[in-house]
């Protein structure tokens, strides 16, 4: 991981007023290094033996404060638990049916089906999101 990106991150939340704990810059560090999208229990199981004294709910509330300061966005696919990425920039998702694998992949923004989509219904269309769904290489 990017020591920039740790850092900024740490930076954006003092700016908002949060202080930053040791517990908030271990999750916070492990998210912007995961690339397997964790869900808070993930990242409670990959904490725990360094913070025996956390627990989910403070892992939760932190997923929290780092999605409303934007540094991480919540990803829901209708299963029980939600999955956590870092990554912010514009990217898509490629989601294996069988373990539940999430990697991303960079495609260009789908603008105009938006402009398409606001056009034709006469929504104000301020996002969109597409998943592919298969088998990754493990599982084939």
């Amino acid at each position: 991981m990017a020591p920039d990106r740790l850092r900024e991150a740490v930076e954006r939340l003092k700016a908002t007023g949060v202080r930053m704990t040791p517990q908030r810059h271990a999750i916070l560090e492990y998210l912007l290094s995961s690339m397997s999208h964790p869900t808070a229990d993930e990242i409670y199981k990959a904490l725990e033996k360094d913070f025996p004294n956390m627990s989910v709910a403070t892992i939760y509330n932190n997923l929290r404060l780092f999605k409303e300061a934007g540094l991480v966005r919540e990803l829901t696919y209708g299963d029980a638990s939600s999955r956590f990425d870092a990554n912010m920039s514009d990217h898509y998702h490629v989601i294996c049916r069988r373990c539940g694998k999430i990697t991303d992949f960079k495609y260009p923004p789908l603008i105009e089906v938006e402009e398409e989509a606001a056009k034709k219904t006469g929504f104000q269309v301020d996002s969109h999101r597409m998943e592919v769904y298969g088998l990754c290489a493990d599982c084939q």
